[in-house]
């Protein structure tokens, strides 16, 4: 068979499968093996297994598990309902101040573990009621919930970013580098139209009631103390990455301790708990390599019928500037992250658009930023929208699916919007590299 027909029997045999129910991981993995046993019979299988075998083997992969424990430890001792509490004395004076409070906790809680569900499912029981029960308006409310939820691609250690490095054989410590910026810039923008929209709108995002502002100034510093263990921990991390004294592995090893150790000063951990970490961290890893598995499985089948070098050639082909294909690019990954996981959208079109953005002269760390960023915009888009359904599950019953997509679109609009400044300056992500690197 030509690569032109073997390409098209992927697409609809993937296609076909993902709308019959079968899961992203055993769509391809089915499709790369039916493929190999047609052309080689299953002597041709072993390709398949070596392919795997070759990227299990990269030790890099332990972080991904580590990350996860981490912010699992973090969430379910207790410490981030701390954390939300301390930042309401910081926010609840200004117009808006719960929802800019509840992003900057976002923003911290995406530099303690990465984990966007559950990290959306954490705001969604604590900040979701209680925006809602000081006036709100439910789709600010839920907006900011999700969107800030979500900024866990953006902002180190990010799994996304991890994955992607070692996907592409990128630094990922560089990477982390270069999504810091552009991840701060997209918070920054979401608090802009929370403040905005409460200015123009003053019904939509009331101040707190004075009563519950006028605590003694021991209260408050009881509350505030309650951010020192997640902000200790956060900041123990980030150090250890960015000024080179462990590996982003090591890092994540010392996470897990920082964890550890704050939930014990806190009084809640205990051998329940960790029972309870270890096997949610092992089921939310065992989904992310089931995916790794089915994807790799079948870039290598396709790879090695020739696929990389027949879509490259198509796409450069079109004789359009860099920037067009870029744009293009972008706009594959958009449409495809409203059908698919990140993970799966990265193993599959990765492995392809890297080398084009390298043979056009583009830096592939500020394209990771870039295809980060995008990823960020496919936790809001419908129809899958995965934040929708983390959110579903824990929101008031009066709020209806449509409430919460309808919520999404000024801020998949700031989402568009970020990544644009970030293709017309890129060195809002390549500056801090050039600087610490």
């Amino acid at each position: 068979m030509g690569i032109g027909l073997i390409t098209l029997i992927l697409v609809i045999g993937i296609l076909f499968l993902l709308f019959a129910g079968v899961s992203l991981a055993f769509s391809t993995g089915i499709m790369a093996a039916a493929l190999i046993l047609m052309e080689f019979g299953p002597a041709g299988l072993s390709l398949i297994a070596t392919r795997i075998y070759d990227l299990m083997a990269d030790f890099s992969f332990v972080a991904v598990p580590l990350f996860v424990m981490m912010g699992l430890v973090l969430e379910k001792s207790g410490v981030t309902n701390d954390l939300f509490r301390a930042m309401s004395i910081l926010g609840g004076k200004i117009r808006g101040g719960l929802a800019v409070q509840t992003l900057a906790v976002s923003v911290l809680l995406a530099s303690m573990s990465g984990i966007i569900g559950g990290e959306i499912v954490l705001l969604g029981l604590i900040a979701l009621p209680e925006m809602l029960k000081r006036g709100y308006d439910k789709k600010l409310a839920v907006g900011v919930v999700c969107a800030g939820g979500s900024l866990g691609t953006m902002i180190p250690p990010s799994i996304v970013l991890i994955v992607y490095g070692l996907t592409t054989d990128t630094g990922v410590g560089e990477l982390f580098l270069a999504v810091l910026l552009p991840g701060l810039m997209l918070a920054s923008l979401y608090v802009v139209y929370v403040m905005v929209t409460a200015m123009i709108w003053p019904d939509k995002a009331p101040p707190l009631p004075h009563d519950e502002l006028d605590m003694s100034r021991a209260e408050k510093m009881a509350v505030m103390r309650g951010a020192i263990l997640p902000v200790a921990v956060a900041a123990w991390v980030l150090t250890c990455i960015y000024t080179g004294i462990t590996s982003f592995i090591e890092a994540a090893a010392m996470g897990v301790i920082g964890a550890l150790i704050s939930a014990a000063l806190k009084g809640t951990f205990s051998l329940g708990l960790l029972r309870d970490v270890c096997s949610q961290t092992l089921r939310i890893c065992g989904m992310i390599m089931w995916i790794v598995f089915g994807a790799t499985a079948l870039i290598g089948v396709y790879n090695f019928f020739g696929g990389a070098a027949y879509v490259t050639s198509a796409i450069t082909a079109l004789d359009w500037p860099p920037l067009a294909i870029l744009i293009v690019m972008m706009l594959i990954l958009f449409v495809l992250g409203m059908f698919m996981d990140w993970i799966g959208i990265l193993l599959l079109t990765m492995p392809i658009f890297v080398p084009i953005i390298i043979g056009f002269g583009y830096d592939p760390i500020w394209f990771g930023v870039l295809f980060t960023m995008n990823m960020q915009m496919s936790y809001l888009t419908p129809p899958f929208g995965p934040a929708a359904f983390y959110l579903k599950g824990v929101a008031p019953d009066d709020i209806t699916m449509g409430d919460i997509y309808s919520s999404f679109w000024p801020f998949i609009f700031l989402q568009a919007l970020a990544i644009t400044l970030l293709i017309a300056f890129p060195q809002i992500a390549l500056w801090l590299p050039s600087v610490l690197m």
